[in-house]
């Protein structure tokens, strides 16, 4: 199949004879198939059939049954392609799917959402539910006259424009959570096994040397970060992870970009878009973003609260805490996904990768993200910051729970020596020992080892 198709296939149904109508889209590496029963009938569903990546099992998969089997309604938020259809799909797998489109109305939701929920009754997958906004308060007027869970799930790209009508219209009866790319473990098909981050917050001075890692990746690191983390890419030749992503920011820019915000011109979005990516791993100066591009500053930082909403964009606060020495306060902020950022830049291979002046960069905002994801696995997730001195010292992320500092540096190199624990070492005589925890330097090598006595070295292939 290399274009857009239908095929009428004669069946029996109640009432006599129907013709059900499939029409198949490819996309993602795979095929969007729609059907329809009857020719006036409103009943349409619609799912996504990847063709040739195999499942792999996804951290919050155990939290998702937990919401189902609580929450009335279950709402999965994250960017484009990174498995929220798929990861529903494996869980619910006798649930029926609903996909919505910004454009079309097929299924009359938009027209009648409460006649729509009457011919789809629950429990039922409710597909990229910012397309129809309206659907939201007939599914509290339907949940409120029962009370049994897993009632409604769905699934959201846009987070503006999703969680806050879920916030008001259905506070107490939704659990939230957020997918995002792949993490190391859940390319490994280790997904539902325990994070060496977690054992690091319960016990920071304990490090397992022997500490589980990915098996050895074909290309390395380098392969590894241009290559990316969403699922659609895993089993891909490299030669289509270009087209992949040029695709990918085609339908980000003119779709999600149009809709979810007021942007007049997409061409300049596109350009900003691109400027972002160069930033990554950088505090983030609004006036000099403006500038680049010709905007100003209030347009940027309304444009990188676009590509937040649209979980493209990570924020980490700067941390300063009770202190009277002059910090930083600017955020620091990272695209979430590292392939992207590598054709956003117009790194063509690994190779080209691992020798162009933003390799670090790159492999900082993806020890970032990575942390973010691990963390957000968490019952209780810690806070994630970013910490520098007036001095220059600088610890890139710092996670805070339970009062207390656990400070994380990032190193693009193979090998380490004690001088690069010099962040950590200034964050903890900033702070004290009794708040601040030994910290983890993860490095582009492969041996979990003590650098020194306030910091541990973890390779980026922990598990």
């Amino acid at each position: 199949m290399e274009r857009d198709g239908r095929k009428d296939v004669q069946g029996d149904a109640k009432g006599g004879a129907r013709t059900v109508h499939l029409d198949w889209h490819p996309v993602r590496l795979g095929f969007y198939i729609t059907w329809r029963i009857g020719v006036d009938d409103t009943f349409l569903l619609g799912y996504y059939m990847p063709m040739t990546t195999r499942y792999r099992t996804r951290h919050v998969e155990e939290t998702l049954k937990k919401y189902a089997g609580f929450f009335r309604v279950v709402l999965v938020v994250g960017a484009r392609q990174v498995g929220k259809s798929r990861l529903l799909a494996h869980t619910f797998p006798n649930v029926r799917a609903v996909v919505f489109d910004a454009v079309q109305d097929s299924l009359g939701a938009k027209q009648d959402p409460d006649l729509f929920l009457q011919n789809v009754p629950a429990p039922v997958i409710l597909d990229e539910i910012q397309h129809v906004p309206a659907l939201l308060s007939s599914i509290k007027r339907t949940v409120d006259q029962h009370d049994s869970p897993g009632q409604y799930i769905l699934t959201g790209s846009q987070n503006l424009a999703v969680l806050k009508q879920v916030a008001e219209s259905m506070a107490g009866r939704v659990g939230i959570l957020q997918l995002d790319g792949m993490t190391p473990a859940e390319m490994s098909d280790a997904g539902a096994s325990g994070s060496w981050l977690a054992g690091y917050l319960a016990d920071p001075e304990a490090f397992d040397s022997d500490m589980s890692r990915i098996p050895t990746l074909p290309g390395g690191l380098a392969r590894f970060l241009w290559r990316g983390t969403l699922p659609g890419l895993l089993e891909a030749d490299d030669g289509l992870v270009t087209p992949y992503m040029r695709s990918y920011v085609e339908t980000y820019v003119e779709r999600d970009i149009r809709v979810l915000g007021d942007v007049a011109d997409l061409a300049d979005f596109g350009r900003f878009l691109r400027l972002a990516a160069a930033l990554s791993a950088r505090e983030i100066n609004n006036a000099q973003l403006g500038r680049e591009i010709g905007v100003n500053p209030k347009t940027a930082r309304r444009w990188l609260n676009l590509l937040t909403h649209s979980y493209q964009w990570l924020e980490l606060p700067a941390y300063h805490g009770n202190t009277i020495k002059r910090l930083s306060q600017r955020p620091k902020g990272h695209l979430r996904d590292t392939g992207l950022l590598c054709h956003l830049q117009g790194i063509s291979s690994p190779e080209s990768l691992a020798g162009h002046p933003l390799f670090g960069n790159v492999f900082e905002s993806w020890a970032a993200v990575w942390l973010w994801r691990l963390c957000s696995c968490m019952p209780t997730p810690p806070q994630l910051y970013h910490w520098r001195s007036g001095a220059g010292a600088e610890v890139d992320v710092v996670l805070e729970r339970d009062g207390f500092l656990y400070p994380i540096e990032v190193k693009c190199s193979s090998h380490l020596s004690r001088h690069d624990a010099r962040g950590i070492l200034a964050f903890a005589q900033t702070y004290g020992p009794e708040k601040v925890k030994r910290g983890r330097i993860i490095y582009a090598g492969s041996e979990c080892f003590a650098l020194s006595e306030h910091a541990v070295a973890v390779p980026w292939t922990a598990l």
